[in-house]
């Protein structure tokens, strides 16, 4: 028989969205009981299977949960990306997460930790170390907090044939190669291709001996201007909304927004089809256009021991070239669904990007309304983006949910006092000349941007 939890909420997972939500709710619900499970050994997510020189690309302040800041907040003083926050490094996260339970949640003797668990649906999950079940009643909420968990590498085989004499390895094991080979074959256009591309170079590997497999070309949001200081982050978005104002297609969006310092992109000769959007630094994005031998012939289809395949033909690599698998399933697409449900919870984006503050608003929400309908309407959901189009569907949806929960008093005094709010300006924070400036720029501009992003938006798949 399955043991029986006396709980409020069983959240199924326990990676950055089930941590931040889970944080926020014991935080303003006194009286609320967690069984919090996941089905890896701890807590923290894919960061406990992340590649090992993985860094957080945006600063460590606006990550984690609403109580503890992440870091210490401080700006770095030497580096190629001195004036820049501090940006947690793999070790770092997985330490914080680590605290968080242990002194956070745990600590507050609400909350319960099943690791190496896997929920079966039915409101029962078992342990896949020694198959105990455990179930929670009907009065419990489900927290589903691995809808759109992401799934690494380390955890996925490539999406390609890979030949029993082929050298392919995902990205985890670059680290501990002991045999140079001729040549590196990066596969995969996004964040993880970026930063094996730059740790290789970071450690004397010739750009002239490593290839880039690029299926698409990413535009990425520069580093300098998301950071967590309210006139550098708030002029991002005023930028953002006039250059929205006045575009007059997806594509002079984008451009608008390059030209104001907002997007990047490897190459300049070459419009980028993919927008997911991580941030990038300038001095990475000049390592990057080192890289000469440049892959765009889709994505690949099969690896041979000296040569890949794709489907409009091959092309030939050296006998011990390397090909490290790069592409993982960072953002996960799935259906937008409501937040609030019969019994449920299905976490997602509420803001556009910003996962965390999201999950810690919902956490907020839960906490301190009672009606479903009421939650939904100042939380629906925001889409993650891949496209250009979908990446101004998720702003203009993110834009019209921050007035949404923003005009809630206590929500908008709460959301103040939060570090992962990127847009915060702290009630002690002094006013100047450029904050004012930038805030009387954003009334300017705000109505017009978001109503022509929800135009441009209406080109992205539903």
């Amino acid at each position: 028989m399955p043991r029986t939890l006396d709980v409020d909420y069983l959240v199924v997972g326990a990676g950055a969205m089930g941590m931040a939500f889970t944080d926020a709710l014991v935080d303003h619900a006194p009286a609320a009981r967690v069984a919090l499970i996941d089905r890896r050994h701890g807590a923290g997510g894919h960061w406990l299977e992340a590649y090992p020189f993985v860094r957080l690309h945006q600063a460590s302040a606006l990550y984690g949960v609403a109580s503890t800041l992440l870091g210490g907040g401080r700006v770095q003083q030497q580096g190629p990306e001195a004036g820049l926050q501090e940006r947690a490094t793999k070790s770092e996260i997985c330490a914080y997460y680590e605290r968080i339970l242990a002194e956070r949640l745990l600590e507050s003797g609400r909350v319960e930790f099943f690791a190496g668990c896997e929920h079966l649906g039915d409101r029962t999950f078992v342990s896949r170390v020694s198959g105990e079940r455990f179930t929670v009643a009907e009065r419990c909420r489900v927290v589903d907090a691995h809808y759109l968990a992401p799934r690494v590498p380390a955890e996925m085989p490539p999406p390609f044939e890979v030949d029993d004499d082929a050298r392919v390895i995902p990205v985890n094991e670059l680290a501990h190669v002991d045999d140079a080979p001729s040549r590196y074959v990066i596969a995969g256009s996004g964040k993880t291709a970026t930063d094996a591309i730059v740790w290789l170079l970071a450690r004397g590997v010739a750009p002239d001996a490593i290839t880039w497999v690029r299926p698409r070309d990413p535009w990425m949001l520069n580093r300098a201007v998301v950071q967590p200081v309210p006139e550098v982050f708030l002029g991002f978005v005023a930028d953002m909304m006039e250059a929205a104002e006045a575009a007059t297609s997806l594509e002079d969006l984008f451009l608008r927004m390059e030209d104001a310092g907002i997007m990047l992109r490897v190459d300049r000769s070459v419009t980028p089809t993919m927008a997911k959007a991580p941030t990038l630094a300038l001095w990475e994005l000049e390592q990057l256009r080192t890289i000469e031998h440049v892959v765009r012939r889709g994505h690949i289809r099969r690896v041979e021991r000296g040569s890949i395949h794709f489907d409009d033909g091959s092309i030939t690599i050296p006998s011990d070239a390397l090909v490290v698998h790069c592409a993982g399933e960072g953002l996960i697409y799935r259906p937008l669904v409501p937040v609030w449900s019969p019994g449920a919870m299905t976490l997602q984006p509420i803001r556009a990007g910003f996962p965390c503050f999201g999950a810690a608003i919902a956490g907020y929400v839960e906490a301190t309304r009672s009606d479903d309908d009421e939650k939904n309407r100042l939380c629906p959901p925001s889409p993650y983006p891949d496209s250009m189009a979908s990446w101004a569907r998720m702003t203009a949806v993110g834009t019209r949910n921050a007035g949404s929960f923003g005009s809630e008093r206590d929500i908008s005094s709460w959301a103040s006092t939060v570090a992962i709010n990127p847009a915060r300006i702290p009630r002690d924070a002094p006013r100047s000349a450029v904050l004012d400036g930038t805030l009387e720029r954003l009334q300017k501009h705000s109505p017009g941007g978001a109503a022509r992003l929800a135009e441009l938006s209406r080109l992205a798949p539903a």
